[in-house]
Parts: C-alpha cells; sequence; structure tokens
C-alpha cells in the first residue's frame, strides 16, 4: 500500500529573516482601545491600523500604533477596502516625527483571523516586506494577554501540490519601560473605583491571576494528553521547558519545608489575631470616649438651663425703677396728723 499523502509538514518562510517574538507596549494597547471605541463600539465590526516599532534581531518591538480607514462587507469578507492612500500620508508624518519608530506591521481587533487577512497582508507588502499582525482582543472574556501575533509564511506540501500561504503563530509579551509603567499606574489610579475598598481590589486581582494559572495548566494538560494519545507530535523543547518548570516548584514533603510553611502561616495569624485585638480595644475606646462627651455634653446643657432660671427669678424679684433712678413709690401716700 501506498502511504498517504501527508498535509502540510514543513514550512518555507518567505523572508530572510523570520521573528520569533513580539512584543506589544502599552501605548499601543491604549491607542487601539480608543480607536475600537470610537468607530466600532456596540457593533460587529473590527478596525484596522499600521503598527510602528523597531526590529531588533528576532523580536519585534511595537511602541507605536495608528488607525487607518477600513470598511468591509459584513456578508461576503472578501469585499474590503483600506484607504492606502491616507495611510502613506499618516506614514509620512510620522517618519517627520520619529524616524527611528519604522513601519512592523498592523493590526485588527478580530478577536480571531478572518478570511482576507492574507488579502490585507499582502496589501501592507508594499510598504514594508515582512509585516507582523497582531489581533488584539479588546473585550477579552478570559484572563491573559489579549494579543496574538501571527507571520505570514508559505507552506510547502509533500505532495507535490502548490504551496499555500498561511499565518504561523509568533509568542508576544506586554512589556513597557518606565515612563510608560508612570503613565499606566496613573490612568489605573484615575479609573479606579473608589467605592471599592483595597483589601476587595487585592482579592479579586489575587482571583484573576488565580484564573490564569488555571487557564495556563488546563493548556498544559490538554496538550501533554495529546501527546499521550498521539493526537500530536513530541516536541521536546516544549518538554524541556515543562520541566524546568516542575524543577522550580518546592518538595512539600520535606519536614523544613512543612515547618517552614507552618512558622510562616503561624506568623500572618499572629498579625491578624494581634490586629484584631486592637482593633477592639480603639472601638472600645471610642466607645467610651463617646459616652465621656455625650455626658460633658449634658451637664453644659443642664449648668446652661439652671443659669437660664436663675436669671428669669432674679429678674422677676427685682425692684421697679422710676423715670428718676429711683424705686417705685407705693400709691397710697402716708396721712397727714
Amino acid at each position: 500500500m501506498a502511504p498517504a499523502a501527508t498535509t502540510a509538514t514543513t514550512a518555507a518562510i518567505v523572508a530572510s529573516k523570520t521573528p520569533t517574538k513580539v512584543v506589544v507596549h502599552p501605548l499601543v494597547l491604549l491607542s487601539v482601545v480608543d480607536h475600537f471605541f470610537r468607530v466600532a463600539r456596540n457593533t460587529n465590526k473590527r478596525v484596522v491600523g499600521v503598527l510602528l516599532g523597531q526590529i531588533v534581531g528576532d523580536t519585534v518591538n511595537i511602541a507605536n500604533s495608528y488607525a487607518l480607514p477600513f470598511e468591509e462587507d459584513d456578508k461576503d469578507p472578501s469585499v474590503w477596502f483600506l484607504d492606502h492612500n491616507y495611510h502613506e500620508a499618516m506614514h509620512e508624518m510620522c517618519k517627520k516625527v520619529n524616524a527611528k519608530e519604522k513601519m512592523v506591521g498592523w493590526y485588527h481587533t478580530g478577536p480571531k483571523l478572518r478570511p482576507s487577512d492574507l488579502e490585507i497582508n499582502e496589501l501592507f507588502k508594499r510598504y514594508v516586506p515582512n509585516p507582523v499582525l497582531v489581533i488584539i482582543d479588546v473585550m477579552p472574556r478570559d484572563v491573559g494577554i489579549p494579543t496574538d501575533a501571527y507571520f505570514a509564511i508559505e507552506e510547502v506540501h509533500d505532495d507535490g501540490t502548490a504551496t499555500t500561504k498561511t499565518f504561523s503563530h509568533l509568542p508576544s509579551s506586554i512589556e513597557a519601560e518606565e515612563a510608560e509603567e508612570i503613565g499606566v499606574e496613573h490612568l489605573l489610579r484615575d479609573i479606579k473605583d473608589n467605592i471599592v475598598g483595597t483589601l476587595s481590589t487585592q482579592i479579586t486581582d489575587q482571583l484573576d491571576s488565580l484564573k490564569g494559572l488555571h487557564n495556563r495548566l488546563s493548556d498544559i494538560t490538554g496538550y501533554l494528553e495529546k501527546v499521550a494519545a498521539g493526537a500530536l507530535p513530541v516536541n521536546h523543547q516544549i518538554l524541556y521547558n515543562l520541566q524546568d518548570i516542575f524543577n522550580l516548584l518546592p518538595n512539600l514533603s520535606r519536614a523544613e519545608s512543612v515547618q517552614s510553611f507552618a512558622v510562616s502561616t503561624n506568623d500572618e495569624l499572629l498579625v491578624v489575631y494581634l490586629s484584631s485585638l486592637v482593633r477592639a480595644v480603639i472601638a472600645l475606646h471610642n466607645l467610651i470616649q463617646n459616652k465621656i462627651t455625650n455626658r460633658d455634653e449634658e451637664k453644659k446643657e443642664a449648668g446652661a438651663a439652671l443659669t437660664e432660671g436663675e436669671m428669669a427669678a432674679n429678674a422677676a424679684s427685682a425692684p421697679v425703677m422710676g423715670a428718676d433712678g429711683e424705686g417705685a413709690k407705693d400709691s397710697k401716700a402716708p396721712g397727714k396728723k
């Protein structure tokens, strides 16, 4: 029996230099979110723009972006329009402002790949040889990085058929410089809900982090199950990385680890207990102080009322003064002898 023709197994990269990592800065995320909410809010449309930055080695560093006018037919995805004249004018102005930032690719808000993405990518190849596509999910439902980076490649089939163009996924990350971190912190401080307390915010952040960890562990479990079942080939580099991760986990069965965890937990519980005692003492102190204040106020009010009563009694018993300043005489004058 002749061996069955296999599907695409090898990929010939069109570009001479293939990036292996994409770094997205927070300014790009803010610009894309602003673009989406200005143009396509409460719709099923996506927005498209240009990514600017530098290519350092095999890493694409995306530091800036700008929006482009883009329209596509909802019924026919192959019908779309992108204003490349506007793009050329914006690109010239950006080069005058910052010549170090080169065009490195384009973005859209997906949130997934579309059939027309390859055609749009071919259009951007007029301006940059190897554009990188970054899909930015402006309304993510899952916890994690809202960016997915792709690079166009040509797949060579072993059965001798013509090559086909497709996208290869690239790992992406969100990184910021010191100035950007300060700006993001100020922005988050401005939009923070003041009604929610600090403890509630910390618990929410920890819960989101645990959800993200659970998703990553689920992905690792699914991958290992597929490899064990033979659905996916063995990738030794992934297995080496997983082994490094497992080696970093502490051995909780050792007596020293158990004792250190117990001591740390007891110390934290002691702080919580002391905090509760201090809070109770402060509450009792405030209660007693409030009672003393109320008693003093009641005494002042009683003294003021007594003083007013004495003044009224003295005023009633005082002699009535005449016009000449002397006391009024009796109405009956004494008779003469």
